[in-house]
């Protein structure tokens, strides 16, 4: 584990390393040279112009990976800017899923993935149109252009790691069950997972299920709507269970409107927990109560899980999921991408999308984000599109300011 003796460009000094899909964990310095981790050890030989990062009282992650956002701004409903909210987050992979579909995903590669310091891949949207409005992507069927989709794909296979397909009522508008038979015979076309969203119906839960494979991701797994994956007496919904059991991917993709405390409570103690933990981000959900990724992992600190296993939730395991193992590691020879972050401990308020409250003793707050070796600067971030309104039930959190210790982010603020 040490790596090399040689001298470094940068050394992370002093930090409590944890990186749960390595089996690092441990009191080390990290040794960067050339954007790449070359040493992992007790006390690395500082050289004469070896830059040090002070990481004493912080416990220093991989680089963390955002397996649910939503990036493209300015051309989707959805959609906010990366750089400025990995910068104070830790996020330094961002998987954008479904916000661009095929006429759009040349200019989401153009103008923000290659504009981007934080790395972005995407899934693609089976929907042509992706993510310009809020919802109805699907309503019209002749939009799910899948020999278009699988052209885009082959054309950007660096960057789309998957197909995205939101069901639900609003989506589907009418159209049933049929959007997500052509994204089942799509994925499986480009040898892709796919990734499922689910809410409130039509259709069921045991319609999506039907189509589900090991290895797809159902993301909003923790939702509150009738396509809940709890029955009402509080059990695992049956066929969702025996899926994950063979590999199906469970997502938290937090949102606006996505994580219920209720169904989460409920899953967690029949020992159901997610296999990764998500934000959602979007031009709502920033707003709170998810804020972003440092919020939505603490709150499952507080629901009881360990920071070990929130840890690998939001590195290694996306990282598997889309494929990309090389993501979400600090082992010798990786992307030197890491973040730091400070375990605080005080009274904290923690909320689900409805509002309902839980309290906490403990949040991760980032203090500083590294791509390749090199510190993300902490920028402005764009104000908020005219449309970014919160819902009545969800705005007394503005007049707070504060959701477990996170900044919220208003225009007047930027």
């Amino acid at each position: 584990m040490a790596g090399s003796d040689k001298y470094f460009d940068v050394i992370v000094a002093g930090g409590h390393v944890l990186d749960p899909g390595a089996g690092i964990e441990g009191d080390y310095d990290l040794g960067i040279t050339d954007g790449r981790i070359t040493a992992v050890a007790a006390a690395l030989t500082r050289g004469p112009t070896t830059r040090i990062i002070d990481a004493r009282d912080h416990i220093v992650t991989p680089g963390l990976v955002d397996l649910h956002t939503h990036v493209y701004w300015g051309a989707t409903y959805w959609g906010i800017e990366a750089d400025p909210v990995a910068a104070r987050s830790g996020v330094t992979t961002w998987i954008d899923v479904g916000s661009a579909g095929a006429y759009s995903f040349p200019g989401f590669r153009r103008y923000v993935i290659e504009h981007s310091r934080a790395r972005i891949y995407a899934l693609l949207n089976l929907s042509s149109i992706g993510l310009i409005a809020p919802t109805w992507e699907f309503a019209n069927i002749d939009y799910c252009d899948a020999d278009l989709a699988a052209k885009i794909v082959d054309a950007n296979r660096d960057i789309i790691l998957g197909i995205k397909a939101r069901i639900d009522g609003k989506t589907t508008r009418g159209v049933g069950i049929r959007p997500l038979e052509i994204a089942r015979a799509l994925a499986d076309r480009v040898e892709l997972p796919l990734m499922v969203h689910i809410g409130n119906g039509p259709p069921t839960i045991e319609e999506v299920a039907r189509l589900l494979r090991p290895g797809d991701i159902l993301t909003h797994c923790f939702t509150g709507g009738d396509m809940r994956i709890v029955t009402a007496d509080g059990r695992a919904q049956a066929e969702i269970k025996a899926l994950h059991d063979r590999g199906l991917i469970l997502d938290i993709g937090h949102g606006a409107g996505s994580f219920s405390y209720e169904t989460a409570e409920r899953l967690l103690a029949q020992g159901i927990m997610p296999d990764v933990i998500s934000s959602d981000i979007h031009q709502l959900s920033i707003q709170g109560p998810m804020f972003d990724l440092p919020t939505t992992l603490s709150k499952f600190l507080n629901l009881g899980m360990s920071l070990r296993d929130v840890i690998e939730r939001a590195t290694a395991r996306p990282a598997r999921a889309v494929r990309r193992p090389e993501l979400g590691t600090l082992r010798l020879g990786s992307q030197a991408d890491l973040a730091l972050f400070r375990l605080e401990e005080g009274e904290y308020a923690f909320h689900d999308v409805e509002m309902r409250r839980r309290s906490g003793t403990r949040r991760l707050v980032n203090t500083l984000t590294l791509v390749a070796g090199e510190p993300l600067a902490k920028t402005p971030e764009r104000p908020l599109h005219v449309w970014a309104v919160l819902p009545e039930h969800q705005r007394p959190i503005l007049e707070r300011g504060k959701e477990g210790g996170s900044t919220i982010h208003s225009n007047a603020d930027l």
